[in-house]
């Protein structure tokens, strides 16, 4: 009706009640997020809209996202299944989830094919690198600060 053309990702889950009953349910990839194209100076055609709290941005203005980024997106919910992942960011605490070295923790120092990870032994006051896989570790406290905006 507002003429906005919209692209909310959905990822399908299946969710099971107390009572033991599953269902399948579609959720938003991005919760919290809506993809919208609209021209910058009609903004007020999406956050009039109930619900909209804000456009990713500054003060300048919106911050576009590419169309390449949107139509790979696109195809990639086409074509495979993706799921939410925790974002991780370089300097975050994180905990190895799985494998022989369950339950460490450390700094994530890399990204690149598997995640870089230096694990700290307190006690002694030594640390380790270590190359584990994406899935094998979650993030325990909150991404640090980026400076780049």
């Amino acid at each position: 009706m507002r003429g906005i053309e919209a692209f909310l990702p959905l990822y399908e889950t299946v969710h099971r009640w107390r009572n033991g009953c599953k269902v399948r349910v579609e959720l938003p990839l991005f919760p919290g997020y809506l993809f919208v194209r609209i021209d910058p100076r009609e903004r007020f055609k999406v956050l009039g809209h109930p619900g909209s709290v804000s456009i990713v941005g500054s003060a300048s203005g919106p911050w576009p996202l590419p169309d390449s980024e949107i139509v790979s997106l696109r195809q990639s919910l086409q074509s495979r299944k993706l799921e939410p992942y925790p974002y991780l960011a370089v300097g975050q605490k994180v905990r190895i989830k799985s494998g022989p070295l369950a339950d460490l923790t450390g700094v994530l120092v890399r990204q690149s094919e598997g995640f870089r990870v230096v694990l700290s032994v307190e006690l002694i006051r030594q640390a380790a690198a270590v190359e584990v896989e994406a899935d094998e570790v979650e993030p325990i406290g909150p991404a640090p600060a980026s400076f780049d905006a």
